[in-house]
């Protein structure tokens, strides 16, 4: 019988430098499709991140991957690229980890500092609030949908 240790990412990017997990989760799409998709992240180093870097960070006992909107003084703004609502006040010692690649079907890898990725990237962040009104639309819309098929579709 074997005892498995199940080691956090932060001890995994201590001891390798280099995580790869598929991705949980929608708050990433398109670029991460939930349980399709293996994220490469490599450890934070000691400079400060810039941005348009998706960064992986502790947010109590979940992990986070949200890309940095903005850059301050002191921490971070940071949003998932499927995300309206902005995180404030993650600092460098909160970021874990950036996210260098991501592989798709097992096969295809997309490097973040490609020029495709680059401008995917400019494109989510420079954006942001037409994008943050198209997914307020399609979550009333959502919303809608449920209210009309809960109360006339019986």
């Amino acid at each position: 019988m074997s005892d498995k240790v199940q080691l956090s990412y932060e001890e995994v990017l201590e001891l390798e430098g280099k995580l790869v997990a598929i991705n949980k989760g929608r708050s990433m799409m398109p670029l991460l499709r939930e349980g399709r998709d293996l994220m490469v992240i490599e450890k934070k180093g000691t400079q400060r991140c810039k941005k348009y870097d998706a960064v992986l960070y502790k947010s109590g006992e979940r992990y986070v991957l949200h890309r940095i909107i903005k850059v301050r003084e002191n921490d971070y703004v940071i949003v998932g690229d499927n995300c309206r609502r902005l995180e404030y006040g993650i600092t460098d010692e909160d970021i874990i980890g950036k996210l260098t690649a991501v592989v798709r079907g097992g096969k295809r890898e997309l490097k973040m500092n490609s020029k495709l990725c680059r401008f995917y990237a400019h494109l989510w962040c420079d954006f942001f609030p037409i994008r943050a009104a198209l997914i307020l639309l399609r979550e009333m819309a959502g919303k809608c949908r449920r209210f009309v098929k809960s109360r006339f579709m019986k």
